[in-house]
């Protein structure tokens, strides 16, 4: 990405994040604010858990349009309409599990519990913000006027295909997943690291990743325990009916943990059909973001473990992560 287009995103950014931050009150300030030294900045969820920032709950229909502002600054027009669409989800998810309340809350799928919170002061030498609620985390690193990370940029789709009138589904992740099948399919054996998908990402929610890092258990991708042990219990319960369903032993394990050498068939290796379709692969991920990313298409990676049919669960692990001190 170019200087010029790193600092006017950035340049939005702080203007976005300073006309939110002038419109809360004492309180709400000093839940949406936090400081760039220490850990919570590199912290990062994905789970309907407290993200850790202010929630569109508690501020006026006034400052959650700026707050969505501030978020749509770090979005394509794409993105942050594939953004808008997973928070959505959380009512259409709410209807499917018969509108319970779950993870010791009132209301276990929320919208309205996505959490924004910047660190640091906005346009002043190193600042960053975050945003996320349930399968959606922004993370963005500005420094000296200039965008230098957003990453981790995770987005999800629960459900990953919901039924619209017409006989029309709405597939927010769609193409992501039909490219990544495409290409799977075509490759074969060479990029199949197992034909068994794990219970949960590989590389979790962590702040930095190291030679040999294994899924982690869902029930720890959440901040804290739950203030009901019953809650917790049930939590942990169908945290270990995931782990168990996915049926994986070491030999699973050891294919998919994080190794710093690339696993899968690299980009030098495809047919000119198979480049076309790691490109567009490529572009679900980094066309998420208003700047353009420079990357060597013959060093990228392509791996695939789980089940190559439409339904099947499966995986599509990541190549690389940001440094650390990269993070936002």
């Amino acid at each position: 990405m170019t200087d010029s287009s790193r600092r006017e995103v950035a340049s939005a950014m702080a203007e976005a994040a300073v006309s939110w931050l002038d419109m809360l009150d004492a309180a709400q300030r000093a839940t949406a604010t936090g400081e760039m030294a220490g850990g919570e900045r590199l912290r990062w969820f994905y789970t309907p858990t407290d993200h850790g920032g202010l929630t569109l709950h508690e501020q006026r229909p006034v400052q959650q349009r700026a707050a969505m502002k501030l978020v749509a600054s770090g979005l394509t027009r794409a993105g942050y309409v594939t953004v808008a669409t997973i928070i959505g989800l959380e009512n259409v998810l709410d209807h499917t599990e018969g509108f319970t309340a779950r993870f010791d809350r009132e209301r276990g799928r929320d919208p309205g519990l996505y959490y924004l919170r910047v660190f640091g002061s906005p346009g002043d030498g190193a600042w960053g913000w975050r945003f996320g609620g349930h399968h959606v985390s922004l993370n963005n690193l500005v420094v000296d006027g200039e965008l230098v990370s957003s990453t981790p940029c995770f987005m999800g789709a629960d459900p990953a295909v919901s039924p619209l009138l017409g006989g029309a589904v709405n597939r927010p992740l769609g193409q992501v997943e039909d490219l990544a099948r495409e290409l799977a399919v075509s490759l074969g054996e060479p990029a199949l690291l197992s034909p068994k998908a794990p219970s949960d990402l590989v590389t979790g929610n962590r702040s930095t990743i190291a030679e040999g890092d294994r899924v982690i258990p869902l029930a720890g991708i959440w901040r804290s325990d739950f203030a009901d042990p019953a809650e917790w219990a049930k939590l942990r319960a169908a945290s270990d009916a995931i782990d168990a369903a996915a049926g994986y032993g070491d030999r699973e394990h050891e294919a998919l943990e994080y190794t710093a050498q690339p696993k899968g068939v690299p980009g030098a290796a495809l047919s000119a059909g198979q480049r076309d379709l790691l490109e567009k692969l490529v572009g679900t991920y980094f066309d998420r973001v208003p700047v353009p990313t420079a990357y060597n298409l013959e060093e990228l990676h392509f791996a695939w473990a789980g089940s190559t049919e439409p339904g099947g669960a499966a995986l599509l692990p990541s190549a690389r992560p940001a440094p650390a001190d990269r993070m936002g």
